[in-house]
């Protein structure tokens, strides 16, 4: 698996140096592509194999409010599906990842349309819940260590986020969702989104209740002092705590 992520992360890594997204996926040692948004678009569109949705820039969303902020631009669906168990871990794999501040959420979204077909599913209708959420794991909201400063690597190793599928999660199909909320620039929010899609199999019936579920956009406003904030204000640079707005990450419990 290792020689493989190698190779593509020094393949694009020149092209994700200042900002970056979701670049594949692993389960277990199974590797799945991502999109490549400088890539050929006619092959990967056309591409049966293509499990993320499509994204063609690295460049941030700025807009709580951006009918892209669900997929990234323009989020057409994929073609195929990442096989997982309920249960199993799926890790999305960055490369120089070079933001520090701000929280890292996974989210799913029941494809629920009659077919249940994410293929055929607008993502701008989903009802989003999360999976896992990093944030701020010691020190301050300036200077202290967020996870996403944490999960960074420079020395050419991919950089990688790891989350579990709920144990209990009813089968099906699903729209997985990687978001990357970087703060350094006070006001002013941007947002790092991916999906991909989910064939999930196993023997649970959980579905996550309605006060887990949010719509995106929808979820995110400017009104929220934790989205629209300047972390160099004194009375915000040397706190501790900073919680995620948002629901809460639903465990299947």
């Amino acid at each position: 698996m290792w020689p493989v992520l190698a190779t593509m992360i020094v393949t694009i890594a020149h092209r994700v140096s200042a900002h970056g997204g979701a670049l594949n996926y692993t389960v277990g040692e199974t590797w799945y592509p991502g999109y490549d948004p400088y890539g050929d678009e006619t092959t990967q569109d056309a591409a049966d194999w293509m499990p993320q949705r499509k994204w063609t820039s690295n460049n941030p969303i700025f807009e709580t409010t951006n009918a892209s902020l669900s997929c990234n631009t323009p989020g057409i669906p994929a073609r195929a599906y990442i096989p997982i168990a309920a249960g199993q871990t799926i890790t999305a794999v960055y490369a120089y990842w070079i933001h520090t501040v701000g929280p890292m959420i996974a989210w799913l979204a029941y494809c629920a349309n009659e077919a249940n077909d994410c293929h055929t599913f607008d993502s701008a209708g989903a009802s989003w819940f999360k999976i896992g959420q990093r944030g701020l794991l010691s020190g301050t909201i300036e200077s202290g260590t967020w996870f996403q400063k944490a999960f960074s690597n420079w020395d050419g190793r991919p950089s990688l986020w790891e989350e579990r599928i709920p144990q209990t999660l009813r089968p099906g199909r699903y729209l997985l969702r990687h978001e990357i909320i970087s703060l350094h620039s006070a006001h002013a929010p941007q947002f790092y989104p991916e999906c991909a899609h989910l064939l999930v199999s196993g023997a649970g019936q959980g579905v996550p209740g309605e006060q887990y579920l949010v719509r995106i956009p929808g979820v995110w406003s400017m009104d929220q002092p934790e989205i629209n904030i300047d972390i160099y204000q004194p009375e915000i640079s040397s706190r501790t705590v900073y919680n995620i707005p948002g629901p809460l990450v639903w465990t299947g419990e």
